[in-house]
């Protein structure tokens, strides 16, 4: 055999063994009892995902073989190309391990393979890096990876120095046969072989980390026209606006969603905090059944305040509930409208506050070039505050890692912008967004009873971060006059073994002001697009309206929906029942959640997809349409 042939069938067995023991590792790390068909599932689909990849990571040795001159006959300048050689296959070796560690801690934070998120995070390279060195011994594991691999090539490498190499013919018929299987892997694969599993877990599993993560980076926009299942534009718009409309709203137009919304109570001249905190899933807090005593601070200010018992987040990242919060839209495919171009000036919640008297501030404990944040709340009305004004504000952080300040401090950031609003005679709404709750979990030491380092320990410090927070701004002269509306961005996990596990998307919300609001609850399902129209009707408010979103306290019974989504499968959950759309297939309908008393007449499986298609459709259509701008708006106008 050829010493280029004998290289080739190195580097691919060394793929192949450590992607099937990633592949088995990932079975075994999720904890889920797999049957043998599941098994052989696992390990046959997965196979192919691998044969696709292979040629990618073979081509660079093809090419090099078929370039090399012929150094055989001269034998210092052939051992020296054999170690050359033998070191790039250590590192290759090295690159196989560093990935599979990688995959194991993905899966660790999403339950998933590779995906658009793993995409998302190697652009913002300060932040991911920073956050790998936080939280794992990286120079540990690499020393040791290095090790290893260098040890298992040594041991194993076909030095071969001055054995025989194929003709310059055979050597380029390599290249072009490798080059064929990676075209052709790319062109005829996809994700639908591996995704046909009716288990979530064996879907992910069936794949390969490198294919996943190509495909996503390939995948990461989704125009819904060309992939999703779709109705007419004139039926689209027309039962969005049957789905939309509520009695005290009236349409502006013949088509669209834009309508004027009537106050239906007396304006409150009240302050307002929305707080999102970083991943806080409702199976957190004591008042969901958890015993762990994580949440005390949110436990008390729940059983004196508003608590919202059956909120639902849209998607798994923070950029998916700051979209929702801010500007009501169900989560469109792919990419979240915060990260998107042309996604100034759009209507959203703090330009109607602004434009109704309130002063909307956006107040980020990190840096908020971070998912474009800054970029998105700036150009659409709101007064920027981030990590870079915290010495400006005369305060010094008492922790912080690669996300963001403490907690703490970024509550002490938020009250001096606060008092300084009050002291300008601002009435303010701020929209405060936390990150401790994010790997690698640290926080100041003394605080709570639990260690740093862990999600629970990171879940009770903001806890008590938050309960601080409202004890300092009680002595505040703005405290009585304000409500505190306390939510999150999304959920610590998302996956399952379904597609859209409906617990993994349920998250707390409470409305805390002990001088306004009286302890009660609302127990009526809830989109978290739902919480800016239902403030805004809660406060007494007149608004222009593009918002998709209900006021939940003027919604009639029995017309409470959600969604749910990851990058690509969009859920709808309504009358008791879970629409699924996904790319390139016909809708599925799964089981919902218990339908509450006064529903009504229950709709046809039929009728409820096509309100699950306008829904994401007329979102998807508006927004390329530039239809959900305010500079388009009073351009119509």
């Amino acid at each position: 055999m050829t010493r280029g042939m004998r290289r080739l069938i190195w580097i691919g067995a060394a793929f192949f063994l450590v992607s099937m023991a990633t592949r088995i590792g990932l079975a075994l790390f999720s904890g889920q009892p797999f049957e043998a068909g599941q098994w052989v599932r696992i390990i046959s689909v997965g196979s192919i995902y691998d044969l696709a990849v292979a040629p990618w990571l073979l081509l660079p040795w093809a090419l090099y073989e078929a370039i090399m001159p012929d150094l055989a006959r001269s034998g210092r300048l052939a051992r020296w190309e054999a170690l050359w050689a033998m070191v790039w296959a250590g590192l290759y070796l090295s690159l196989f391990a560093v990935t599979a560690i990688a995959e194991f801690a993905f899966w660790a934070e999403f339950a998933s393979r590779f995906d658009f998120i793993a995409v998302d995070y190697l652009i913002y390279t300060h932040e991911v890096i920073g956050n790998i060195r936080e939280s794992y011994p990286v120079a540990l594991w690499f020393a040791i990876i290095a090790g290893g691999a260098g040890i298992v090539t040594w041991f194993s490498w076909p030095r071969m120095a001055r054995a025989t190499r194929s003709g310059l013919r055979a050597r380029v018929g390599i290249v072009a046969a490798l080059s064929a299987a990676a075209g052709g892997g790319a062109v005829f694969l996809d994700t639908d072989l591996a995704d046909a599993a009716p288990n979530a877990f064996v879907a992910q599993l069936s794949s390969n980390g490198i294919y996943s993560l190509g495909h996503a980076y390939r995948h990461n926009q989704l125009d819904y026209d060309k992939y999703y299942p779709s109705l007419p534009l004139a039926e689209a718009d027309s039962r969005i606006r049957r789905l939309v409309a509520q009695p005290n709203a009236s349409f502006k137009q013949k088509s669209g969603i834009e309508r004027e919304v009537s106050a239906r109570v007396a304006g409150k001249d009240l302050n307002v905090v929305l707080i999102s905190v970083e991943s806080l899933s409702a199976e957190f807090l004591g008042r969901f059944g958890n015993g762990q005593n994580l949440t005390p601070e949110l436990d008390r200010l729940a059983a004196a305040g508003l608590e919202f018992t059956r909120l639902y987040a849209t998607g798994t990242r923070t950029v998916r509930g700051l979209e929702a919060l801010s500007i009501g839209t169900p989560p469109t495919p792919g990419q979240s409208i915060v990260r998107r171009p042309n996604n100034n000036s759009l209507e959203n919640l703090g330009e109607e506050l602004g434009e109704n008297g309130w002063t909307p501030y956006w107040i980020y404990g990190g840096y908020g070039f971070f998912d474009n944040m800054n970029a998105y709340f700036g150009s659409n009305g709101y007064k920027v505050v981030d990590r870079t004004d915290l010495e400006a504000a005369g305060l010094t952080p008492h922790a912080e890692n690669i996300w963001g300040i403490a907690d703490e401090d970024l509550f002490s950031l938020t009250i001096a912008t606060l008092d300084r609003a009050h002291a300008e005679g601002q009435r303010f709404f701020a929209h405060v967004m936390t990150t401790s709750n994010h790997r690698p979990y640290t926080f100041p030491e003394d605080r709570i009873d639990l260690p740093q380092g862990k999600r629970e320990g990171a879940v009770k410090y903001t806890d008590w971060a938050i309960g601080d927070f409202i004890r300092r701004s009680a002595s505040k002269p703005w405290f009585d006059n304000t409500l505190f509306i306390i939510t999150a961005d999304h959920t610590s996990k998302a996956a399952g073994k379904t597609d859209l596990p409906l617990d993994r998307y349920h998250i707390p919300m409470i409305w805390y002001a002990p001088k306004v609001i009286e302890p009660s609850h609302m127990d009526r399902l809830m989109s978290q697009i739902d919480v800016g129209p239902s403030l805004m009707g809660w406060l007494g408010m007149s608004y222009s309206s593009r918002f998709f979103g209900y006021d939940i306290f003027a919604l009639e019974e029995g017309r409470e929906r959600a969604f749910i989504s990851t990058y690509q499968k969009l859920g709808y959950l309504s009358d008791g029942r879970l629409v699924i759309l996904d790319v390139n297939r016909p809708p599925e309908i799964a089981e919902g959640l218990p339908v509450t008393a006064g529903a009504g007449p229950s709709k046809s499986d039929d009728d409820l997809i096509a309100d699950a298609i306008a829904w994401y459709q007329s979102a998807s259509h508006y927004f390329r349409q530039g239809d959900l701008r305010e500079d388009e708006k009073e351009g119509a106008s």
